[in-house]
């Protein structure tokens, strides 16, 4: 696995295909970031559009 750090987008996700294992940081050069509520308030209203579940090899 050969990913390279955008070290412009950090992220703590290890479950995404995109995070960088052993970094906390995304591989992406451009993440999509939306939301999922018609009027957002708080972070957790807040997704990572960009976010693939990973095949589990970091673990």
């Amino acid at each position: 696995m050969n990913k390279n750090a955008n070290h412009s987008i950090k992220c703590t996700v290890d479950e995404c295909k995109h995070h960088c294992c052993g970094e906390n940081y995304c591989s992406l050069s451009c993440v999509s970031i939306g939301t999922h509520e018609p009027d957002p308030t708080i972070c957790q209203c807040v997704d990572c559009e960009s976010f693939v579940r990973s095949d589990g090899n970091c673990k």
